[in-house]
């Protein structure tokens, strides 16, 4: 009778936690349609085509109609999952069947979607799933219980098209909708591991180990709780890719084993195989898999270290033990003759070879061991070797220049400090430790040695060296800060070049006259909405004096005298091309028209216009102007026109940041704007297709100094990401024979997605060095203590 009374309790206080999740889920689902709403709003109001205009204009009047009615739907629809018993966790090939078009459509979008959630909340989510398995005795969290994001996304997908909207229209907001989501369902993940926890419900290693992935139709949640807690090298990988995780380009393979493999029950087995690489294509970007790999190498360091050390707890920071302080101390200072320090000068440079980083690697094995000797506890033991192993890796990278990895050496202590005191080391790859030497490594890596020595680059590297040595008790602070000062170095250091610098300053230029141009022709169209002004007086405004005002902002200045003689013309001309009723009027049009004809004669030479377009314009104008004279519907009041004036003189007050698509960029293009030779640039302006919005986001989260290989025009070349451009918009890559290739946002996005422009290293220096270290620690444990 205790047993079931036992069991029923928890079967009661698992779906407790269901229903709490879910109630947690429907908050966030109503700050997501405000979210999605607000985003329609923006959208409605961009300039875009026509056409594009309509359609973004019936999105947003539905959405008005029936948005409440889809979240309405949606929650009802959450709140009849709680109570559908759970289907097998995982299905056999005999559960296929043919889907429709939509339902097909519908998954692949809730995959998305549900996929940004289980990459946000996977640790969350995991452990949930535990405890509810703990709690119910199960193997396995099932296919369709409400836990999964997936589950709860496709409903959502399926009550937003019953609601009557569009996918086109969900295609537009998914981005923030997915936002709010991953953000608000991960305190929710926490919320109810929190309330489990008060109920005494904590998951053991053994039960969390248990959570996986289903065969091949797995969802992203399934794999996201699987790579967590199974960890390992190969945590987050198909079958058939490289165990040391880097991405051959292509291979985004299946549950089936290696391309051309043999397979299991037949054509069922392939058509599973097919659909989950089908999946894997379509729900994750490179850079998303990259991240789930990286942090299952996470995973699997920690569960090594909780594994084979009792004390070993870096959930709690723990004082490092006074004998291994004095002894990290005693090294830091370069006591006891250290060779390390004593044989590298604070200045100059060194020639050194591989025989010196061999020298101070067996340097570094050795003062490790007697570190070891001096710690007080295993987990002191532990953190030590695990630092060691991770710079024996970084020391034995042959593509870093010798003198750069000598300098690397001397930040093990620094960084072994920082192991030791902070619990947050061995469980995220964005500690600025890590960070820092992730960047310099990556920016040093396509540099021979005879190329680095000497120069700015490896200058600066001593520098930060030198400047967290000074400091060694501030921990991650030092870093934070010279991982900051050192990006700014970058900033400058990679453009600093004549080549370089002169093309990342016209590409500047050229963004930013794009932009306004664009930008002005939303003021313009905003500012003569409501007045009565001619349509080709509107239309040459638009089309012509936007980019005249654009031009001159950017070769002269907004505030420089003649900007802003050009911004007076455009007022004078709305006003002298609206009605004239009373003669004094008129007389003033008469007197001030040469003046104001040869304002826009300055500005159409500005943009090169030929001789016979710019008197086609002033044609058109003068006709206008002088049926003007003749017109009798209302004037425009002077105190418009004079507002009117004032706004022009401060446009740039009204401009904002958002993007505004692709630029009309080629050499011709640059030459006739900038007045300049653009020879020396080469602008990428096609190739690859439409980009996702995975690999829009992967091309704006790309970092300053790292290496890629870009093919481009029948040529593979090395080229390094030297600069982007204020608002984002345009890229430059510079190759070690001095082109510079430019490429916007995209063009760029679509470059990576076609595997045209691939990065060098697909991890991170750290991260290879952890991986490395995890792979020694697996053949010999022993090892952390001995």
């Amino acid at each position: 009778m205790a047993t079931s009374t036992s069991s029923s309790y928890h079967r009661s206080l698992a779906q407790k936690a269901r229903e709490n999740f879910v109630a947690l889920a429907s908050d966030a689902l109503a700050a997501g349609r405000l979210a999605v709403r607000e985003r329609l709003a923006v959208l409605v109001d961009e300039v875009r085509t026509a056409r594009e205009m309509q359609e973004r204009r019936d999105i947003w009047t539905a959405y008005q109609q029936r948005g409440v009615a889809w979240e309405t739907a949606t929650l009802a629809a959450w709140q009849k999952l709680l109570h559908v018993p759970a289907a097998p966790a995982r299905q056999t090939a005999s559960t296929f069947e043919l889907m429709g078009d939509d339902v097909v459509e519908n998954k692949i979008i809730a995959s998305r979607l549900g996929q940004v959630i289980a990459d946000r909340s996977a640790e969350e989510l995991a452990d949930l799933g535990a405890r509810l398995q703990q709690l119910e005795g199960t193997e396995e969290v099932s296919t369709s219980d409400v836990i999964r994001p997936e589950v709860l996304m496709l409903t959502l997908v399926e009550q937003w098209a019953a609601a009557g909207l569009s996918r086109g229209a969900l295609a537009l907001v998914s981005d923030v909708l997915q936002r709010e989501l991953a953000t608000r369902f991960l305190e929710a993940y926490k919320t109810v591991n929190t309330f489990l926890t008060q109920n005494g419900i904590t998951p053991s290693t053994d039960l969390r180990s248990r959570v996986r992935r289903t065969d091949g139709g797995s969802s992203p949640a399934g794999a996201a709780m699987r790579a967590f807690n199974e960890g390992g090298a190969s945590g987050f990988e198909p079958s058939g890719w490289a165990p040391s995780g880097r991405m051959p380009t292509g291979a985004m393979g299946g549950g089936a084993g290696p391309r051309g493999a043999p397979t299991q029950n037949g054509p069922m087995r392939s058509a599973a195989s097919a659909a989950e690489e089908t999946r894997m294509m379509t729900v994750a970007s490179p850079l998303a898999r990259a991240r789930r790999r990286a942090q299952g190498v996470m995973v699997h360091l920690k569960r090594v270290l909780t594994d084979h050390i009792s004390d070993f707890d870096k959930t709690v920071q723990q004082p490092i033990s006074p004998t291994l302080a004095r002894a990290i101390a005693r090294k830091q200072d370069g006591g006891d003759t250290d060779p390390l320090y004593g044989s590298v000068p604070g200045t100059g440079a060194l020639d050194y070879g591989r025989m010196e980083v061999s020298q101070v690697a067996g340097h570094l094995r050795e003062r490790s061991n007697q570190l070891k000797k001096a710690a007080a506890t295993t987990a002191e033991k532990a953190t030590i070797e695990v630092v060691a192993l991770m710079f024996q890796s970084i020391l034995a990278e042959e593509r870093i220049p010798p003198s750069v990895r000598v300098w690397f050496a001397r930040l093990q202590l620094p960084v072994l400090r920082v192991a030791l005191a902070e619990p947050e080391f061995f469980g995220t790859l964005n500690h600025p430790a890590r960070q820092l030497i992730d960047r310099m490594g990556s920016c040093v890596m396509g540099f021979d040695a005879s190329a680095i020595n000497g120069s700015a680059l490896e200058t600066e590297i001593k520098r930060v060296v030198q400047v967290i040595e000074q400091y060694p008790e501030t921990g991650r602070r030092v870093f934070q800060l010279v991982y900051d000062e050192f990006q700014q170095f970058l900033s400058k250091y990679l453009t600093e070049k004549g080549s370089t610098l002169r093309v990342a300053t016209l590409a500047q230029q050229v963004e930013q006259k794009e932009t306004l141009a664009i930008q002005y022709t939303i003021e313009l169209r905003n500012m003569l909405k409501e007045l009565p002004v001619r349509e080709d007086i509107r239309e040459f405004l638009f089309k012509v004096w936007a980019e005249v005002l654009a031009m001159a902002a950017v070769r002269n200045g907004p505030q420089h005298e003649e900007t802003i003689a050009l911004k007076k013309a455009a007022s004078e001309l709305v006003w002298a091309a609206s009605a004239k009723p009373n003669r004094a009027e008129r007389a003033r049009v008469i007197q001030n028209l040469p003046l104001l004809l040869q304002r826009l004669r300055q500005g159409m030479t500005l943009l090169s216009l030929e001789s016979t377009v710019q008197e086609a314009h002033i044609k058109r104008i003068s006709d206008t102007l002088a049926d003007a004279f003749m017109s009798k519907t209302e004037a425009i009041p002077q105190a418009r026109i004079e507002s009117m004036a004032a706004r022009l003189a401060n446009l740039e007050d009204f401009v904002s940041d958002d993007s505004m698509g692709d630029l009309p960029l080629d050499n011709e293009n640059i030459e006739m704007m900038l007045g300049i030779d653009a020879s020396s640039i080469e602008v990428i302006a096609d190739g690859g297709s439409k980009p996702t919005e995975a690999m829009l986001a992967w091309a704006q989260e790309l970092e300053l100094g790292h290496w890629f290989m870009l093919d481009h025009s029948n040529r593979i070349n090395q080229v390094q990401f030297a600069w982007r451009s204020d608002r984002k918009q345009l890229h430059l890559f510079a190759s070690m024979d001095g082109r510079s290739y430019l490429i916007q946002a995209r063009r760029l996005a679509a470059y990576l997605q076609a595997g045209l422009l691939v990065p060098q290293e697909e991890e991170a220096l750290t991260l290879r060095a952890t991986r490395d270290a995890l792979a020694k620690l697996d053949a010999n444990p022993e090892r952390l203590l001995n």
